[in-house]
């Protein structure tokens, strides 16, 4: 059993972030750890129909399968070391673990649309009233 499933074991168990599995899940991932926690308490962790969506502080981030998009586990973790996980994969578990998900029930792909749609609105709008 490695270090991970070990915490997300004990975390399943006990159903809430104890003082305890804090230290263990810091242990295991330092900074990243304490980041997914943040994440987690703070309800950043978005279940839809097609991904899991963690919310960060640029962008939100797909975590599909236990793995992220992220350029942290693209560029700087082995995908091949169960251990080695983003700040995104961590929350992830985190939230499944203690049922802290934030759950929509429709697709992600629907409401990023959505949201791009909105975005490009309100750039045209800006540009329009700053038009000379």
């Amino acid at each position: 059993m490695t270090a991970v499933e070990e915490w997300v074991a004990r975390l399943a168990d006990a159903g809430e972030l104890t003082p305890d599995l804090v230290t263990a899940i810091v242990d295991v991932h330092g900074d990243r750890g304490r980041r997914a926690i943040e994440a987690v308490g703070e309800s950043r962790v978005k279940g839809y129909r097609d991904f899991m969506v963690v919310v960060g502080y640029k962008d939100e981030y797909i975590v599909e399968d236990g793995q992220c998009d992220c350029a942290d586990a693209e560029y700087n973790l082995d995908r091949d070391d169960p251990e080695q996980l983003c700040w995104h994969a961590i929350a992830v578990r985190i939230a499944d673990a203690i049922d802290a998900i934030d759950h929509h029930d429709m697709w992600y792909s629907d409401v990023r649309d959505f949201l791009e749609i909105l975005f490009l609105r309100r750039v045209d709008s800006l540009r329009s009233s700053t038009a000379p």
